[in-house]
């Protein structure tokens, strides 16, 4: 994506974050994608990720792409800081995000998706945020397996994390793809097909109940006997 399209579909953008390695393989297909980076589990002293890991620490995107720079670092922190520390401002400043960006790509010519959680696993429907924006498409990936009741704009595929095959085989017997990371994934998992999750990040255009594979990221890609891998889930 060219740097003067990621400009223009920043423009008035104060929380979310719009160039994105994988998230930009959806314009070929015509969406645009925003994504909230807060910082994970208790990194920020409050937690943000209810049910994390070691594993899915060690996977975590924050220490991938520009997410090892300290600067980005101290930015998702002041984010989070906020959302705990002033939550009415930092939700008024996301709601206007989320209008100037659908408004950004809609002047390009993309569908505006956003996606809440990029490094986090909060529960955006209790703050009314999707609810708020009924026209806009919100999607995400949770490790919460209670999140019911969701507004239709707001998609949730579920995560595997190690410890919640049970979970998991729920999710997936009520229609809820499910994320696994494999080092080689096999064409069957669950006796679900299992489908390619790194081709772009749509999924909410996933029709089909599925595994999405996803390749191992941040230090994940050097532990290949971790149980945060969905080859060793039987070991």
């Amino acid at each position: 994506m060219a740097d003067t399209t990621i400009s223009r579909l920043s423009r008035r953008l104060s929380l979310l974050t719009v160039a994105n390695a994988k998230t930009t393989k959806g314009m070929a297909k015509g969406y645009a994608t925003a994504i909230l980076y807060l910082a994970p589990a208790w990194e920020s002293g409050r937690n943000t990720c209810a049910k994390h890991t070691t594993e899915c620490a060690a996977a975590c995107l924050y220490e991938s792409g520009k997410g090892v720079f300290q600067n980005v670092k101290e930015a998702r922190l002041r984010k989070t800081r906020m959302f705990f520390e002033e939550r009415a401002k930092f939700l008024d400043i996301l709601d206007k995000d989320i209008e100037h960006f659908a408004a950004n790509a809609a002047d390009l010519g993309y569908e505006p998706v956003i996606r809440l959680n990029g490094t986090s696993d909060i529960r955006w429907e209790k703050y009314g945020v999707p609810q708020r924006h009924p026209r806009r498409t919100l999607y995400d990936y949770t490790k919460l397996s209670n999140r019911k009741d969701l507004p239709p704009n707001y998609h949730l595929t579920f995560s595997y994390s190690g410890d919640n095959l049970a979970d998991c085989m729920i999710a997936l017997a009520n229609d809820i793809n499910v994320a696994v990371p494999f080092m080689k994934p096999p064409k069957t998992w669950l006796g679900y097909p299992v489908v390619d999750g790194d081709e772009d990040d749509l999924r909410f255009l996933n029709n089909e109940t599925c595994v999405l594979a996803l390749k191992p990221k941040g230090k994940l890609r050097s532990q290949p006997h971790s149980k945060f891998l969905g080859d060793n889930w039987a070991a």
